[in-house]
């Protein structure tokens, strides 16, 4: 059974930092790509951050400079540094592993709230 489990939301103020984990089991992680997603309230999800297996990384424009995504294969775990925090990154953060268009899975969601 596949299960990925979240890790790292809550509140902080406009300028302060947050890392998001997400831990995989029940797959080879490795050959996964990795992704965080975000969902704030009345809009679309997002794409926040991807890394593929080899360690590819991709940012979304509103995040370039401030997040960074890596990955620890040793610990099947993916993670999103957050930095210099922002009133609209308030959303709800998805963990996605991606093997093939078909094989993706997804994290239950943790809340991140930037507010003073």
């Amino acid at each position: 059974q596949v299960q990925l489990v979240e890790s790292g939301g809550g509140l902080v103020q406009p300028g302060g930092s947050l890392r998001l984990s997400c831990t995989a089991s029940g797959i080879s992680f490795r050959i996964y790509a990795g992704a965080w997603y975000r969902q704030a309230p009345g809009k679309q999800r997002e794409l926040v951050a991807g890394i593929s297996s080899s360690g590819s990384r991709n940012y979304a424009d509103s995040v370039k400079g401030r997040f960074n995504i890596s990955r620890d294969n040793a610990r099947n775990t993916v993670y999103l540094q957050m930095n210099t925090l922002k009133p609209e990154d308030t959303a709800v953060y998805y963990c996605n592993v991606r093997f093939s268009v078909n094989t993706d899975y997804w994290g239950q969601g943790t809340q991140v709230t930037v507010s003073s």
